[in-house]
């Protein structure tokens, strides 16, 4: 990450996300198991980089359009609801998911894809959304999207789990090519 300070809402959420979801030891921070970050251990161990307080924190929790973070009730804690590639146990339950899910990427990555399926990418799960609106967005961020069908009742009755992360986005294991269409 880089040494200069962060200000703007957008800089500090790619922090947040930096630190929550991949490297807290950059900074010195510690997750628990289940990748919760005391607030306080937050702001004192993120400066100089950036200049957080329990305000602008909770300013960025709210108006997160992804709701990438989670306070805990009493604001004392802190986590990323999902795409940690540090190990965390955030405690999701197997839920049944709906007959469809998509996945958006970039249209290069269809060749591998239809050969190897959905893989995590160092990441704990495969992320999917629920509308092709959502998946289109996430497809965008580096090219040319597509967005992927993802036939989830039928992965769902060959006894593949699902999970849904605080922010509503679906998480797998992993998506074979057989369960994927474009």
């Amino acid at each position: 990450m880089s040494k200069n300070k962060k200000n703007n809402s957008t800089e500090i959420s790619k922090f947040l996300s930096f630190v929550l979801r991949h490297k807290p030891q950059e900074i010195g921070l510690q997750l628990d198991p289940e990748g919760w970050a005391s607030v306080a251990e937050l702001i004192e161990k993120a400066r100089p980089q950036v200049v957080l307080t329990p305000e602008v924190i909770e300013q960025i929790v709210i108006e997160s359009d992804k709701q990438r973070f989670k306070l805990s009730e009493d604001k004392t804690r802190i986590r990323a609801n999902q795409g940690h590639s540090v190990q965390v146990d955030l405690k999701l339950k197997p839920v049944t998911p709906p007959a469809t899910l998509y996945h958006g990427t970039k249209e290069r990555n269809w060749a591998s894809i239809s050969e190897q399926g959905l893989k995590p990418q160092g990441r704990h799960h495969v992320h999917l959304s629920q509308d092709t609106e959502t998946a289109t967005k996430v497809g965008q961020r580096h090219g040319k999207p597509i967005v992927l069908i993802i036939n989830a009742e039928q992965m769902h009755q060959k006894g593949i789990e699902f999970f849904r992360s605080d922010n509503g986005v679906w998480l797998t294991e992993a998506v074979l090519p057989e369960f994927i269409s474009r």
